[in-house]
């Protein structure tokens, strides 16, 4: 079996976990009982090894797939050799309240109706836990069966026959008929509002799910560029939003290969700190006000648990795992090693400060809600990098090798002093040390313009006095280090442009040695802030023209990877949630067609007044 293209696979979310669908139809990723436990269906990282959900249709050729609108609820159409079937796909989820907004039902549902008959449907579902390290065994228990060990049990009105670990049907369907199999997890009621009791109605299910995500999606008003594509990344992100915190997952896989064959696969099921304030001002900018203070929360709840130094990622729960590697697994396409946790917790990244501290600034302005002690905690973190802003650390890409003066690691902690200074008068803290920071502000952006800027190449440069690019530079104007329109500004986004580039609309992050074989694609994420410098520079004709070239490179679902390579191939894990917070990013400065980020000044000029 040869393994679909990685943004070809459909994205399920009930915000406590999601599942992925082939283009075939096969549930082939569902970790149980939250995104980043157990995979159950792991097909997608082995063919043999990982287990599925596989429904065909007898005779169907390529199915039409697209999402109902202003959902993840996925239709899928079989055109068969006697008939033609509809399947719907989600996990189901109901409202909420304002601690958990979205309730998941832990309940994947699959919806087969008959529109012309008869139709030869198979089923097979075959979990295999411990990431594919051993079957489960299916135990019939009144109308449903489990799957021991697995955590797991089915309901469906077909004839299902237990056989080595799969249950199995295979049945002919006359016009008209519908079947509906509900897959629970974490011992789920079967009515998929995540509550004990209450009835199984299958029309309610889905009639609840769209709903739900119809009515969360309406309270944004945004018709401005690209709505569209606008709309549904905030889908996709609240279906990265980890329904316990507010915590958003990068993605909600691990392992899909940066490079097809290679090594670089990662476990992205984790929250990183590095957008933080991009999600906040998104998700109040799009009328999601309260998903945006469940983040803050989320994010300060960090800052008190870390005496420290902050950790560049964490757990959607606030811990983190000990990175290891799943030896039975041979990986997409034989990208091995599969990886579950992530090293990557162990390093030192100062950008991050920056990012956590833009989004207080960001928050405080739109809310005015920032308490004391939560102003206590973030000080606290402002002091620390007026002491350290001189260290060395291991940069924004977390590449694996010695720790040096990265560009933009100074450029966030600039950020973070400023933001700070901007925090304090805010809030009348006549006791905070301003004048501290704001000399050690100052300093670091002179010495930033003296060593991070290489005037023969008109460009900042990776870290100090090297000639390396790096394309988290072009985020310079986007947090008001320099204008746009600065001429060390404009020439760090040509130089960059030409010098990372690896097809006419696409950018790696950087070319440097990160001791590692192999290379990486182009990156996603800065391939749209790219758009975003483009705007924010008044070159608003190229950066439009860029953004369009960008959208014809969605997978067919809408759907961006982290990676792609120059014929387009999709890599990284997927779906991911800092492409899709560029891609708003990125269609938002278009909008505003301004000299400055649209995100930030909508903020400034919004107030707490109209907070939603």
């Amino acid at each position: 079996m040869t393994f679909p293209p990685i943004d070809g696979y459909a994205f399920l979310s009930d915000t406590h976990t999601a599942a992925l669908v082939a283009p075939d139809g096969a549930v082939e990723w569902l970790c149980v009982p939250r995104f980043d436990g157990d995979a159950v269906f792991a097909r997608l990282l082995d063919r043999d090894a990982g287990g599925a959900f596989a429904l065909t249709v007898d005779g169907a050729g390529p199915v039409e797939r697209r999402y109902l609108p202003d959902t993840l609820v996925l239709a899928s159409r079989y055109e068969g050799r006697a008939g033609d079937a509809v399947v719907r796909d989600f996990l189901a989820v109901t409202p909420g309240d304002p601690e958990q907004p979205i309730r998941a039902g832990k309940l994947l549902v699959r919806q087969v109706s008959v529109e012309r008959g008869p139709v030869r449907l198979a089923v097979r579902v075959t979990p295999r836990p411990g990431y594919g390290a051993r079957p489960a065994t299916w135990e019939r228990s009144g109308d449903r069966w489990r799957a021991a060990g697995a955590r797991l049990w089915l309901d469906a009105d077909l004839p299902l026959t237990a056989d080595d670990g799969d249950l199995h049907a295979e049945v002919d369907l006359p016009a008209g008929r519908t079947v509906t199999l509900l897959l629970g997890y974490d011992d789920a009621p079967a009515d998929g509002t995540g509550q004990p009791g209450g009835a199984t109605d299958p029309e309610r299910l889905v009639e609840r799910t769209c709903a739900t995500w119809r009515d969360w999606a309406a309270r944004s008003d945004y018709a401005g560029f690209a709505a569209e594509a606008v709309r549904h990344s905030a889908l996709v992100l609240r279906g990265l939003s980890f329904d316990e915190t507010g915590a958003l997952l990068a993605a909600p896989t691990t392992s899909l290969p940066e490079e097809i064959g290679g090594s670089r696969n990662w476990d992205y099921r984790y929250t990183w700190h590095r957008d933080a304030a991009l999600l906040l001002l998104a998700l109040f900018r799009l009328g999601h006000a309260e998903e945006g203070r469940r983040y803050l929360r989320f994010l300060l709840d960090i800052c008190a648990g870390q005496q420290t130094l902050l950790t560049p990622l964490i757990g959607i729960d606030g811990r983190t795992d000990e990175e290891r590697e799943v030896e039975h697994l041979s990986g997409y396409a034989g990208s091995r090693p599969v990886r579950v946790g992530n090293e990557a917790v162990d390093q030192v990244q100062f950008d991050t400060y920056g990012h956590i501290l833009d989004a207080a600034l960001a928050y405080q302005q739109l809310t005015g809600e920032l308490t004391g002690e939560q102003w206590g905690l973030l000080r606290r973190h402002v002091d620390t990098m007026a002491e350290r802003w001189r260290e060395p650390d291991h940069g924004i890409w977390e590449i694996r090798g010695p720790l040096r003066h990265h560009v933009n690691s100074k450029v966030m902690i600039w950020v973070c002093l400023d933001r700070g200074i901007r925090l304090a008068g805010l809030l009348g803290d006549d006791t905070a040390p301003v004048e501290r920071w704001r000399r050690a502000r100052d300093e670091l952006h002179a010495e930033v313009l003296d060593r991070g800027y290489d005037r023969e190449l008109n460009s900042f440069v990776m870290w100090y006095d090297s000639t390396e690019p790096d394309a988290s530079l072009l985020r310079i104007p986007l947090v008001g280090f320099l204008p746009a329109d600065d001429p060390r500004v404009l020439g760090t986004i040509d130089h960059h442009w030409r010098e990372l580039a690896v097809a006419p609309a696409l950018i790696r992050r950087y070319v440097a040695d990160d001791g590692l074989p192999g290379e990486e694609g182009a990156f996603l994420l800065c391939s749209f802030e790219l758009v975003s410098a483009l705007a924010l520079a008044g070159r608003r004709d190229e950066a439009r023209d860029l953004f369009d070239r960008l959208m014809a490179l969605a997978g067919p679902l809408g759907l961006y990877s982290e990676q792609m390579a120059a014929d387009g191939t999709a890599l990284g894990n997927h779906p991911q949630a800092f492409t899709h917070l560029a891609l708003v990013e990125a269609a938002l400065n278009l909008d505003a067609a301004g000299d400055r980020e649209a995100l930030h000044v909508w903020a400034e000029r919004t107030g707490p007044s109209s907070a939603r």
